[in-house]
């Protein structure tokens, strides 16, 4: 049998380089990561967040002059007043560093961004998602992430049908998936109609949040949390029936005599 062994060879290679990459810096801040390594539109990312009293400009134009003194090239997007996007091209690892700048009361929110371009992992057909496809959506966009505990994935969607036509599918197919339903909530925020439903299926655990956008407009954000645990327990609840065995514990010693 022939094997290639090109393809094996460029994955080796680039999973050590993906693996010691950290992302960009802006001195005398603190960064705060955004998950572990998260996955969008199949290629590996990983994103921290910052706050500065530094301006927008002078944020931008560290991140371009230090890139560019490094020798990459260097692209620059947005008004420079209230947004701005500067990235560089990393050619030699496949890597692309950005960071994307907003203004905020006052202060510079920032959120470094580390692609890989080269890995590419092939999205979960509909057949082994963990969520339910709506019917008429206009956009849809999907997030993973992967640590040691288990991994989560995340499903955002803006649907063209109303919200109690949207609740009613989603009821009647999490239900047909083997689904309970552990919780359900509605309120309004700004003035529109929003509804929480948390459902879960053994170790999985799905929290689905609609806002009506408007009348025959919903917006659909879908979280699924699974665990690894060889019990199937989610770490959540493994997690509070410890504090529980624990409290029952030292209540027991107090009461000894």
């Amino acid at each position: 049998m022939r094997v290639n062994v090109i393809p094996l060879l460029l994955l080796l290679w680039a999973s050590p380089s993906w693996a010691e990459q950290e992302l960009a810096l802006y001195p005398g801040t603190v960064h705060t990561r955004i998950g572990e390594d998260l996955l969008i539109g199949g290629q590996p990312h990983r994103i921290a967040y910052f706050t500065t009293k530094d301006s927008l400009v002078k944020v931008a134009r560290y991140f371009h002059g230090f890139w560019t003194k490094q020798g990459y090239p260097v692209v620059v997007n947005g008004d420079l007043q209230r947004e701005a996007v500067v990235s560089a091209f990393f050619t030699r690892e496949g890597l692309q560093r950005a960071v994307v700048l907003r203004t905020h009361l006052g202060k510079t929110v920032g959120f470094t961004v580390l692609k890989d371009l080269w890995l590419y992992e092939k999205p979960a057909s509909a057949g082994n998602s963990p969520f339910i496809q709506v019917e008429g959506a206009l956009f849809s966009a999907d997030v993973g992430s992967r640590d040691e505990a288990g991994g989560s994935r995340h499903r955002t969607q803006v649907v063209e049908r109303s919200l109690d036509a949207v609740r009613q599918e989603l009821t009647s197919r999490f239900t047909a998936a083997g689904y309970a339903l552990v919780r359900e909530s509605g309120g309004r925020l700004d003035g529109r109609r929003t509804l929480v439903l948390e459902y879960a299926r053994g170790a999985e655990q799905v929290l689905t949040t609609l806002v009506e956008l408007e009348p025959s407009r919903v917006a659909v954000s879908q979280a699924w949390v699974g665990t690894d645990r060889p019990d199937g327990m989610p770490n959540a609840e493994a997690v509070r029936q410890a504090r529980e065995d624990a409290l029952r514990a030292g209540q027991g010693r107090e009461g000894t005599p």
